[in-house]
């Protein structure tokens, strides 16, 4: 264990509990608790969705992906930036009109039944679960190569440090953090794209040659089909990445912490940016991992190759570079779990506690509680999981959680807001529809199950083919809102004529 891994890897840390301590004096009310008061500027909460989206997924697994599977890995980084698109010119105006603090306020802004907020907070707890299980993989897996302790150890030391962030600063806390995490992390990420480039003259198409001869899978590691050679699979993985960000509540949930639509969209524009400059990166990242780490050093750290870039660090920069990124995925992964456990927490403390169970009669300080509990909840639930799927790739996981968002969020978002005819049975059957069949065909995918020992959680033949059901999943969330639609007699176009004017303009009736 190198000194100077520990004295920067613990200053970053103690950085991020000095924004908690300062942010805690700050939370006290729910608003602040769950949304920082709305407070927050277009750069700032641009750089804290980066600094939210940018998880480890993106800095350890895509690094991985690419430095493994060569032009296949890519397709995270592509797919990931994409969603943006989506994001900004379908979902973040009229989310950040129609919300308050979760998606199903969102979506009760038209439909106000307790069906539909319970169910949009059972797909937000579903997704967060996932997502977290993505991070604590990648947080344990550094802490273990870093400390050199047991993966379990590391595991929990990340759930307790979450933990804290959330229970004691909560969005106020979560935003500065991943502002902060977001930062460091593209310095870093400029800083090794910077030496790899320069180990080839910072000429890039030497750089492409040379990979061509370090990993076993010579030419071919530059051309698709070397890990994705099913080409329904990969549509379907894009499918998933692409329309995904646009469900998932943790990156949703940031655009109730700005004043205004335009401002959202001001943090968007400031994200894309910012995210479109690091997937552009992440190539370098992988192929310098390719070439100065090597496959067999990599797949010897973590099976599922989420050491490459830490590796690779330590490979052209020394061990102080190793110290800082390292500190740097560390901090990404505790401002994303985070922001991660403050959504699931939301989702049931303002949805099922405060709306459904309690009906509204919930005071101020009832809900802060409530949510704090659930924090807990979700913490420990997340951790549990992880511990079982350690040798899983984190980019793959996401891909998971990004899949049931696309199936059972977006539909109901874009119904809700551009279908007239759209109604409540409609709302619930979309999440339904999605959610479980994401759910049901994951399980009897090749994720799962692989005729392999030791390639997916079990051994035997998979039913389902794909990977990522996305291309399956996806039209029928779809398909389930619109036929819960088209055979309820339910219809209510005046409050339509409503949301429409709200979500486009902002305006609401004052009370």
């Amino acid at each position: 264990m190198d000194t100077t891994v520990v004295i920067l890897f613990l200053a970053i840390v103690l950085l991020t509990l000095v924004i908690t301590f300062f942010a805690a004096k700050q939370t006290k009310s729910t608003g602040d608790f769950y949304t920082a008061g709305g407070g927050l500027t277009g750069w700032q909460n641009g750089l804290a969705i980066a600094g939210d989206y940018l998880s480890a997924a993106s800095f350890l697994g895509i690094a991985g992906a690419i430095a493994l599977n060569g032009f296949d890995g890519f397709f995270y980084s592509i797919g990931f930036l994409i969603a943006y698109l989506v994001v900004l010119f379908l979902v973040a105006e009229p989310l950040r009109n129609l919300g308050k603090y979760t998606l199903a306020d969102m979506i009760n802004s038209r439909f106000d039944k307790k069906k539909i907020r319970g169910a949009a907070a059972l797909s937000t707890i579903t997704i967060v679960l996932f997502y977290m299980i993505a991070q604590l993989v990648g947080a344990g897996a550094l802490i273990q190569l870093l400390f050199e302790i047991d993966y379990w150890i590391a595991v929990l030391i990340v759930g307790v440090m979450m933990t804290i962030y959330v229970l004691f600063g909560g969005m106020i806390a979560t935003s500065w953090v991943q502002i902060t995490k977001a930062v460091l992390l593209m310095a870093g990420m400029v800083i090794i794209s910077f030496l790899v480039l320069m180990k080839f003259n910072f000429n890039i198409s030497a750089m492409f040659t040379e990979v061509k001869t370090a990993t076993s899978h010579g030419a071919d590691y530059l051309k698709p089909g070397l890990k994705y050679d099913d080409g329904l699979g990969t549509i379907s993985l894009m499918i998933a990445l692409v329309l995904g960000t646009s469900g998932l509540p943790h990156i949703l949930m940031r655009f109730f912490t700005v004043k205004d639509a335009r401002t959202a969209r001001s943090s968007v524009i400031t994200a894309t940016w910012t995210i479109g400059i690091f997937y552009i990166l992440t190539l370098f990242l992988g192929f310098g991992a390719a070439i100065f780490v090597g496959e067999s050093q990599i797949l010897g750290a973590n099976p599922g190759g989420n050491m490459a870039a830490p590796l690779l660090a330590e490979a052209i920069g020394g061990n102080i570079l190793f110290a800082f990124i390292s500190a740097v995925a560390f901090a990404t992964i505790l401002a994303v779990v985070a922001g991660l456990v403050l959504s699931g927490a939301s989702a049931f403390a303002h949805d099922i506690y405060g709306q459904i169970i309690k009906k509204g009669n919930v005071t101020d300080r009832e809900q802060m509680l409530a949510a704090r509990y659930a924090a807990l909840a979700v913490s420990v639930v997340s951790i549990l999981l992880a511990l079982g799927a350690q040798n899983l790739n984190v980019a793959f996981l996401v891909s998971l959680a990004f899949c049931i968002a696309a199936s059972a969020n977006l539909p109901v978002i874009l119904y809700t807001v551009y279908w007239k005819r759209f109604n409540s049975q409609g709302a619930i059957m979309a999440i339904l529809f999605g959610l479980i069949s994401a759910l049901v065909l994951v399980s009897i995918s090749p994720s799962v199950f692989s005729p392999v020992e030791g390639a997916a959680l079990f051994v035997g033949n998979p039913i389902f083919p794909l990977e990522n059901p996305a291309i399956v999943s996806v039209p029928l969330g779809f398909l389930g809102g619109y036929l819960g639609t088209i055979f309820s007699k339910e219809n209510d176009l005046k409050r339509y004529a409503e949301v429409k004017v709200k979500a486009n303009t902002g305006y609401r009736k004052s009370s």
